[in-house]
């Protein structure tokens, strides 16, 4: 975005490497491996032993509706009966499920992993590495709330160990998905005396207070009564307690020389297990806010143009970072409020079947995962984001998926039709720069698909609107005369619309000043060209002699025909280029051994869809049938293609499995009629169920002797007649003689 406005941007990525949850994560870590290393030592006994008291606590603190005291065979039996309703999609208290309600079977899922993992542990059914894997999430709050406070934390490495690793993955995250690298990282541990700096001259201002413990506060207070407005992102929470609570962190102590409830930490004593820095207030650690501003403040000076974050940071943590910033960078004597950030970017979150991906509530897929198992691409990724927008989140369903796929095909096919009309001009004028007349009608959907991107990016990078421009112009593109289109149209159009997708990172590292047209994966390997355009020329010819209704090939012009492909030699000593000699070899001997027969064109034919169905697709090129005489159109099999034609072999099944029980249904039903008609109407009452029967056979008493009455001997007496005709059409059919 900053090419297509020709911006001057300072990247600055601040990362948070040490904070409450980091703190209770690395120690809780470090820990667990301690605790392991104990364990080999000890054996299984031991093990046993901690992990059932860590079972009942997660359980009295997760899941309180279960006993305490629950065993781990129990535990399945339990949850089954205190939380069905939410096992089954419902929520506790008759309301929405929601987020409460997702954590819960997350709690329950951790619960039933761990107890499953004890019992089979034993019988010594469970491998150990399996064993580790699903306890540790009961063991890593037990142990921290035994040992936690016993680490030594002047170790800063035991925290940051952990924090390496998850920039490291999230570095490696990002670069596949072709965002750029920030120009500078700046990391809360290697700040420490800056922000000691920061809070100093925050609370020289007169806008922090430091408590007996070695804490300091920011004072909300002090600070609007100075003339600045706290809380200006989201004013309507800043009484709101729980977030208060979140911003402070869960190792914060509460301490009642708070001015305000809504006072919040720039420095945090450090009790023991905790990391601390050197400061005038006793060792302590930075709170949460003061980091960003003083590291972003180090980098960017007294004011930025844009921060970014996730929308659940507005407030607190935002609002706190503005208040602290500007109490900071403020002078005394000025009238009017310093303005540290301009503009505020805030990001919508992924969400999955209504609630928040996130780590907290084990709903997540990573990015790797995601591309390792093929699930996405990361164009693909890029796209959905795109069309989803960068604030108001995105709901990952089927039918979002499914338009961004429809879109990324849509583009797709754009450029490899574009290149391929391009191929039949002059060679130099594809350098060229187009010469444009906007004012003729032919420019119109170019100029409008302009204009219109860059009045949806100028509306706060409105994404949506503007992947919606590109596909309009597109559709008009497709549904355009072709023969009126001049070289300088097709080179304008296809080189925007490939500025457009560079610009939005949808080509790798294309820059958007690259001339050519389209994005990787649409072009088949240079080496194979010679190959598949020999191929291709020679099954058209083929396809259109077959089906004429003249000029039939004999022998010797399909052996001629097929000696001249087969004379390539190879260009270059490339290994990857021999399945396509191979392949184009193949045909050519196929097309000569063709012999004349009734079914000549027929075997032509046949012979076409199988290079272009079977051998051609298995190398991943596809073959594109156009009419009127035009050349095939050799392109990649995409996933597009692949999904259609999988969903095309599934119809094609689905249409032979119906076949296949009409057929059986029309066979059960012949048998049927065959067995009822062998029934003589003669004989077809004589059963216990009666008594006597009259000359024809139709019972006239039941099994008791009763007579049959007036009516059931009516209802009789027609299914005997319709047996009669039934058995005599049979003997009629099978050449016996009709009584």
């Amino acid at each position: 975005m900053k090419d297509y406005f020709k911006f001057h941007v300072t990247f600055v990525l601040n990362i948070t490497d040490v904070d409450d949850k980091i703190i209770v994560r690395g120690r809780q870590q470090h820990l667990l491996e301690e605790f392991n290393d104990t364990a080999r030592r000890k054996g299984t006994a031991t093990v046993e032993e901690t992990c059932l008291a860590a079972l009942q606590a997660y359980i009295s603190k997760n899941l309180p509706l279960l006993p305490s005291e629950t065993a781990p065979e129990e535990v399945s039996k339990q949850v089954d009966k205190h939380y069905d309703l939410v096992i089954h999609g419902k929520s506790l208290d008759g309301g929405v499920p929601g987020d409460k309600e997702a954590k819960i079977k997350m709690h329950i899922k951790t619960a039933l992993a761990a107890s499953e993992a004890m019992t089979s542990l034993k019988t010594d059914s469970i491998p150990s590495k399996d064993f580790n894997d699903r306890v540790q999430d009961i063991l890593l709050p037990y142990l921290d709330s035994l040992y936690g406070s016993t680490i030594n934390a002047n170790n800063h490495s035991i925290f940051t160990k952990l924090t390496k690793k998850f920039e490291d993955r999230f570095m490696e995250d990002v670069r596949a998905l072709n965002c750029v690298d920030p120009d500078v990282v700046t990391r809360v541990t290697e700040y420490g005396q800056q922000i000691v700096d920061f809070v100093g001259k925050v609370e020289k201002n007169g806008f922090a207070y430091r408590t007996s413990d070695g804490s300091v506060y920011f004072d909300i207070d002090a600070f609007e009564a100075a003339n600045h407005n706290y809380a200006r992102l989201e004013p309507w929470n800043r009484n709101d307690k729980d977030l208060q609570a979140d911003g402070e962190g869960a190792l914060t102590k509460k301490t009642s020389e708070k001015r305000s409830d809504a006072d919040f930490a720039l420095w945090k004593s450090s009790k023991a297990g905790e990391p601390s820095w050197p400061s005038p207030w006793g060792n302590g650690r930075p709170g949460w806010h003061i980091e960003c501003s003083a590291m972003a403040s180090d980098k960017l000076g007294s004011q930025l143009d844009i921060h970014s974050g996730g929308v659940d940071l507005a407030f607190p943590h935002h609002d706190n970072e503005l208040a602290q910033s500007e109490a900071y960078w403020c002078d005394k004597d000025q009238q009017t409020q310093h303005q540290w950030v301009n503009y505020f970017m805030h990001m919508g979150h992924l969400s999955i079947q209504g609630s928040k991906m996130s780590k907290s509530l084990k709903n997540f897929t990573t990015i790797r995962e995601a591309l390792g198992r093929g699930d996405w691409t990361p164009r693909g990724l890029r796209i959905v984001f795109l069309l989803g927008g960068w604030r108001e989140g995105i709901e990952i369903t089927d039918d979002l998926v499914k338009e961004g796929s429809s879109w990324e095909d849509k583009v797709n096919n754009f450029f490899i039709k574009m290149n391929d009309m391009l191929d039949k001009q002059p060679s130099n004028r594809r350098a060229d720069s187009p010469q444009e007349d906007p004012q003729k009608p032919a420019w119109q959907p170019l100029q409008k698909a302009r204009t219109d991107v860059f009045d949806a990016l100028c509306d706060s990078f409105n994404t949506p609107s503007a992947m919606r421009a590109i596909s309009e112009l597109i559709s008009d593109y497709n549904s355009a005369d072709k023969a009126t289109l001049t070289i300088d149209q097709l080179l304008a159009t296809g080189r925007w619309v490939t500025f457009i997708t560079n610009m939005f990172g949808l080509n790798g590292p294309a820059s958007i000043s690259d001339p050519s047209i389209g994005w990787s994966g649409i072009d088949v390997p240079k080496f194979a060209k010679p190959y598949l355009t020999s191929i291709s020329q020679l099954r058209d010819t083929l396809r259109q002699q077959a089906r004429s209704s003249s000029n039939k090939l004999d022998s010797e012009q399909l052996k001629l025909l097929a000696s001249q492909p087969a004379a390539l030699q190879p260009t270059e000593d490339v290994a990857e280029a021999v399945p396509y000699q191979k392949l184009l070899s193949t045909f050519c001997t196929d097309v000569s051994a063709l012999a004349p027969s009734p079914t000549h064109s027929q075997d032509i034919l046949q012979l076409c869809d199988r290079i272009r169905d079977v051998h051609l697709w298995n190398l991943g090129i596809y073959l594109e049938d156009r009419a009127d005489g035009v050349p095939s159109l050799i392109r990649p099999v995409t996933k597009e293609l692949r999904a259609a034609k999988a969903n095309e072999k599934a119809q094609q099944e689905a249409r032979e499995q119906a076949k296949r029980l009409a057929l059986a249904e029309r066979e059960k039903a012949e048998k049927a009629k065959e067995e009822k008609g062998r029934v003589s109407h003669l004989e077809m009452f004589k059963t216990e169920e009666w008594s006597a029967w009259d000359e024809d056979g139709v019972p006239v008493k039941d099994k008791e002797g009763v007579e049959v009455t007036k009516s059931r001997g009516k209802k009789l007496r027609k299914e005997w007649e319709r047996q009669r005709k039934v058995h005599e059409a049979w003997r009629e059919a099978n050449g016996l003689e009709v009584p």
